[in-house]
């Protein structure tokens, strides 16, 4: 059954997912979280999928932000229940996803769409992209996750700063702040996460798994993220995949991996 606010194609090993509401400047709703959640779950759960790639439809934007007329009318209860769902649902879903996510932002990236944004593992963002958090301006503040992994991203000054300004910061600035891994021309811009795709398809689906728990961990204060490090870098010492990694560097020939499971 086709979704009705996004598009998905498996090309080449990879899982693309293209929101697509155009006319709404591709702003997220409570239908189109529930869909993009069962496609990254699809793209978890099957083997063939090595790598997510994450943008929006046409020229101007990766997710303009949420659609405000949904709760413009909520109480305390309901506001809560809002970001603890859409958190638990799919922004955290996808940061502590085993499958790599690169978020292609091909235009503005406000609100909740740079909160999705940043809860990929990787961001390339064009030339023309705009990002910023302007919640405050409507009274609210950013309730996906965005207080915290603005923080951990670009530092508490520079994430205070752009959240109790509600400004915008373009691609450049963006990049210089940590905020996004590099920025291209638009034209290039699915062309370049597809070619990082392609360096990240070469390794091991189980260490990459482990890569991103050990790194999420030391973002947790709940637990030691060394000692997260520690557990799963034994844990690869029993993969199919460290034996045919190690065999294959030493017997000098190209690794071929097997399934991400």
């Amino acid at each position: 059954m086709p979704y009705a606010n996004i598009l998905t194609e498996i090309l080449d090993g990879n899982l693309e997912i293209t929101i697509n509401r155009p006319e709404k400047l591709n702003a997220i709703n409570k239908d189109t979280i529930n869909e993009l959640a069962k496609a990254f779950k699809k793209g978890e759960e099957n083997d063939e999928v090595k790598v997510i790639i994450l943008t929006g439809s046409g020229q101007k934007a990766f997710i303009a932000g949420a659609d405000i007329s949904e709760f413009a009318h909520f109480n305390i209860e309901q506001g809560k229940q809002l970001a603890g769902e859409g958190q638990k649902s799919l922004f955290d879903l996808v940061e502590n996803l085993s499958t790599p996510v690169i978020a292609a932002i091909n235009g503005f990236a406000l609100g909740g769409g740079l909160e999705l944004a940043m809860a990929c593992h990787v961001r390339i963002a064009s030339s023309n992209a705009k990002m910023g958090l302007p919640e405050v301006s409507l009274g609210v503040i950013p309730g996906y996750g965005g207080t915290q992994r603005l923080s951990q991203l670009a530092g508490k000054g520079k994430a205070m700063e752009l959240i109790l300004t509600a400004g915008m910061i373009d691609a450049n600035e963006a990049h210089r702040i940590g905020l996004v891994n590099h920025v291209v021309e638009q034209e290039g811009l699915i062309e370049e996460a597809r070619a990082m795709a392609k360096k990240m398809k070469k390794n091991s689906p189980m260490a990459m798994a482990s890569a991103i728990r050990s790194v999420n961990a030391g973002f947790n204060n709940k637990v030691n993220g060394f000692d997260v490090e520690i557990d799963e870098f034994g844990k690869c010492f029993g993969t199919s995949d460290f034996k045919e990694g190690t065999t294959a560097f030493l017997e000098k020939r190209k690794a071929e991996f097997g399934l991400k499971k």
